[in-house]
């Protein structure tokens, strides 16, 4: 199984974190798995930017993005092009590296 390792996160994960996950599983689904809550204000239809996330290593190990995820994407805070929405970026066979951003579009808008 492919292990997901997650950077320290102020609030989410302040050690990070390290843990087995299940190919074919979202990042999100699997982050929630084991306790770290990253915003998903759409529930998980690819129509917010609130799980955004960026993949450090692992990223061309996922499935292409689509044009809807390409599409809510250019709306996210802090896009870089290891960018995806952790709602919708599939896990395969290969470790990844995961960075929570320090703020969703939801907390800019809201002058946090």
């Amino acid at each position: 199984m492919p292990k997901l390792i997650f950077l320290p996160h102020e609030e989410l994960c302040p050690e990070g974190a390290l843990f087995e996950a299940e190919s074919g599983t979202t990042i999100l689904d699997a982050a929630l798995a084991h306790g770290i809550e990253i915003e998903h204000a759409c529930e998980k239809s690819c129509a917010c930017t609130t799980c955004h996330v960026h993949v450090r290593e692992g990223f061309d190990s996922l499935p292409e993005s689509s044009d809807e995820e390409d599409d809510m994407l250019d709306k996210a805070w802090g896009l870089d092009p290891d960018s995806r929405l952790s709602c919708q970026a599939v896990i395969q066979d290969e470790d990844l590296v995961v960075e929570i951003p320090k703020y969703t579009i939801n907390m800019v808008s809201e002058n946090h």
